[in-house]
C-alpha cells in the first residue's frame, strides 16, 4: 500500500508540476526581456481561467476555441494593463515595478470577483469517472492536461529556436542595445514578452481551474508554486521553468505522504532554500545575475 500511494504521489505530482510550468515560463520570459518579477502573473492566471469558461459555458465554444480564448485574453489584458499601470513605473527599478505588479494582480482579482461574485464555477465537460490501473487512480482530465502542457512546452521551444520573434525576444533579453543595432524593436519587443508571458499564464490557469473549480483565487493560490518553479528552475530560462516547475510539483504532492494538506504550500519555501544553497542562481540560472 505505501508502495501504491508513493507511485500515485509521483503521478499527481508530474500533472501538477506541468501545470506549473505554463506560467513559469511565463513569468520567466517576462523576467528575462523586462528584468522585474512580475507579480501579475497570478491575476491573468485567473483572467485566462475565466475567459476560458465564459468562451466554454456561456458561448458554448468547444475546448480548443475557450484555449485560445483563456490565451488570447490574458495576453491582451497583460499589454493593456502592463502599458496603463507598470510602464510608467519602469524607470523607478525594477523593485517599485514589481510591487506595482502585487497592486495590480489585486485590482484584476477584484475586477473578476466583481464581475462574477465568489461562486465556484465549471467547464461545460463531459463527467468522467477517473481510471483505475493496478491500484492507481488516474482521472482522464489530468491526461489531457498532461498533453496539452507538453505539447505546449514543445511549440514554445520551438517558437524560441526557430522562429524570428523567438530569436528577437531572445536577443533583447542577452543585449537590449545590441539588438537595437541590428535592427530589432526593444519596445515592440517588450510588448510581445508580456503579451506571450500572460497568455502562457492565462492558459496555465485554464487548466488548474480544469481540474479543480473556477474562482477568483484561481492564480492567487498557486502564485507561490508559480515563482517557486521559476526561481528554482533559474530566472530567465524557459527550460528552468520547465524543470522547476515539475520540482515544485512533485515535492509538493510527495510532502502529502508525511504532513497534512494544509501545509503543502510551506514546501516550496523548503525546496527554494534546499535549491538556492546548493544553487545560488537556480539550475538553469547565470550566477552573474
Amino acid at each position: 500500500m505505501a508502495g501504491l500511494e508513493i507511485v500515485q504521489s509521483l503521478i499527481n505530482g508530474v500533472v501538477y508540476g506541468t501545470l506549473l510550468t505554463l506560467p513559469a515560463m511565463g513569468l520567466t520570459i517576462i523576467y528575462a526581456v523586462l528584468r522585474f518579477p512580475s507579480f501579475a502573473v497570478a491575476a491573468h492566471a485567473t483572467v485566462g481561467a475565466f475567459a476560458g469558461y465564459v468562451a466554454n459555458a456561456v458561448f458554448g465554444m468547444p475546448l480548443l476555441l475557450a484555449f485560445a480564448a483563456g490565451f488570447l485574453v490574458s495576453g491582451l489584458v497583460g499589454v493593456l494593463s502592463d502599458e496603463a499601470a507598470l510602464k510608467p513605473l519602469r524607470g523607478r527599478g525594477p523593485l517599485t515595478v514589481a510591487i506595482a505588479s502585487i497592486a495590480l494582480t489585486i485590482v484584476l482579482e477584484n475586477v473578476l470577483r466583481f464581475a462574477f461574485g465568489n461562486e465556484l464555477r465549471g467547464y461545460d465537460v463531459p463527467l468522467q469517472r477517473d481510471w483505475m490501473i493496478s491500484g492507481i487512480r488516474i482521472g482522464p482530465q489530468q491526461v489531457v492536461n498532461l498533453v496539452v502542457s507538453v505539447v505546449l512546452m514543445l511549440a514554445i521551444f520551438a517558437f524560441f529556436k526557430f522562429t524570428r520573434a523567438g530569436k528577437a525576444m531572445r536577443a533583447v533579453a542577452d543585449n537590449p542595445m545590441l539588438a537595437s543595432i541590428r535592427g530589432v524593436d526593444p519596445n515592440m519587443v517588450r510588448r510581445f514578452a508580456n503579451f506571450f508571458g500572460m497568455a502562457l499564464a492565462g492558459l496555465g490557469g485554464m487548466l488548474i481551474a480544469l481540474d479543480t473549480s473556477v474562482n477568483p483565487l484561481v492564480g492567487f493560490r498557486i502564485m507561490l508554486p508559480i515563482f517557486a518553479a521559476a526561481i528554482v528552475g533559474g530566472m530567465g530560462s524557459v527550460p528552468g521553468a520547465v524543470v522547476g516547475g515539475l520540482t515544485i510539483g512533485i515535492a509538493e504532492q510527495m510532502s502529502l505522504l508525511v504532513i497534512p494538506p494544509i501545509y503543502r504550500t510551506a514546501v516550496s519555501f523548503g525546496v527554494i532554500m534546499i535549491v538556492l544553497t546548493i544553487r545560488p542562481a537556480g539550475f538553469f540560472g547565470e550566477r552573474g545575475n
